[in-house]
């Protein structure tokens, strides 16, 4: 392996498994009294009449909280810009109800950040995460660079919904990986519950929500957007969209990048073993994973999935290539989708596929080879195709992660414009 592939394998697992865990256990409660947890309702089999609503708040926990020079110390040692920051925060590990991607009812979690000081009433900023493989990297349980975006928020002087996603976090089962629809309604659940969480603080929301996130978490804040500009929640107004590196078209541009050489081996391989195994639960690519996998890579790879495996230890136990990973006869597959594979690509598909009426950036870097920036081009192309106000920010020659080290400062001060 070569210098710059080691360097871009290190980069891309400090983003997905957030080193840390253990400073997160040590913040739990730190300077903050315990809040009031909601008594948990039963939720039945089939929803009825008496059943909790979607984004019923269920407990309120906290984990975090850090002055103003801790945060800037947090930014400044992940390398993130610090000149936004002018308040301290505190964050409450939300678990609230939601629906699972049959739309029966489960619950989730995510994170709750709150800036010490400020207005009284809070815009909100919705920020969904990019790819993890291990639960505990989620934003509400790892202190680490799943929370860049709500300390920099935050800190800014908004309340964060920072969504774990279903199955991640202390969220039952495994995560739906890419399955759009049903991270959209994690999303809009979470943004539910914050409402409540920050009322019983005493910091109650306006209703003005921005949405931004990272790689995978750029793609669901766009269809999280799409979401709201259709009514999902009409105490909620959009007000502007700021996605970073994300996948908006897998079958148009990520897909084939895989075998064009746009996408590197490490990630092409964590990327796609995670969305197959993801996808045969929802769509029923596969029987046996021996149809899709080689060995020895069949025997492993769904129980690799679990939520409870860190990626770099995934990524050790899996083929170095994609074209080592996946029988022949799958490898074809992939190169040239149809039937079940195809719809499963096209159903994570479409997030651009709207006007929005507020001003959206998307950014992107021209050296990712986890997220091509082409997958942004295509985005800016169907916004604009129906009269939405785009800009693409291109951040020139950063990798995936690099784009977001140096982007989201950049989105802080984007919505402090908005704002204004």
């Amino acid at each position: 392996m070569s210098e710059d592939t080691c360097k871009h394998q290190e980069n891309h697992t400090s983003w997905t498994v957030g080193r840390g865990l253990a400073a997160a256990a040590a913040l739990l409660l730190a300077g903050l009294a315990a809040a009031p947890a909601v008594a948990a309702t039963h939720t039945p089999d089939a929803p009825d009449t008496t059943a909790p609503r979607r984004g019923t708040l269920v407990s309120l926990t906290p984990v975090l909280s850090r002055d103003a020079t801790g945060v800037r110390t947090f930014l400044a040692g992940r390398d993130i810009a610090t000149d936004t920051v002018r308040y301290g925060v505190t964050g409450y590990r939300l678990t609230y109800r939601t629906v699972d991607p049959y739309g029966k009812p489960t619950t989730a979690t995510g994170l709750l950040t709150l800036p010490a000081g400020g207005a009284h009433r809070l815009d909100l900023v919705s920020d969904t995460h990019g790819t993890m493989v291990y639960r505990g990297d989620a934003p509400s349980v790892g202190d680490d660079f799943g929370r860049i975006p709500s300390y920099l928020n935050a800190s800014a002087g908004r309340a964060v919904a920072a969504p774990d996603y279903l199955g991640l976090g202390e969220g039952p089962g495994r995560h739906p990986y890419m399955d759009t629809r049903s991270s959209v309604t994690a999303s809009v659940d979470m943004l539910r519950a914050a409402r409540t969480a920050a009322a019983r603080l005493g910091r109650p929301l306006t209703g003005d929500v921005y949405a931004t996130g990272f790689s995978q978490g750029g793609q669901v804040a766009m269809a999280l957007g799409r979401a709201l500009r259709q009514g999902a929640d009409q105490t909620f107004r959009l007000k502007a969209l700021a996605p970073v590196s994300g996948p908006y078209d897998i079958e148009g541009q990520e897909v084939p990048a895989l075998f064009d050489g746009r996408v590197n081996d490490t990630s092409g391989v964590l990327y796609t073993a995670y969305w197959l195994v993801a996808q045969n639960r929802l769509h029923h690519l596969y029987d046996k994973p021996t149809e899709v996998f080689r060995a020895p890579y069949a025997d492993r790879v769904e129980a690799l999935f679990d939520g409870t495996h860190a990626d770099e230890d995934v990524v050790k136990a899996l083929a170095p290539r994609v074209s080592e990973l996946l029988t022949p006869a799958f490898h074809e597959r992939m190169r040239h989708p149809s039937g079940a594979l195809r719809t499963a690509m096209r159903a994570a598909d479409g997030t651009c596929d709207w006007k929005p009426e507020v001003p959206v950036r998307l950014y992107a870097g021209a050296a990712d080879t986890d997220v091509p920036i082409g997958n942004a081009r295509s985005c800016a192309a169907g916004l604009t195709g129906h009269g939405g106000r785009v800009r693409l920010v291109n951040q020139g020659q950063v990798d995936h992660f690099g784009s977001f080290v140096v982007s989201a400062p950049q989105v802080v001060r984007f919505f402090d414009a908005v704002r204004r």
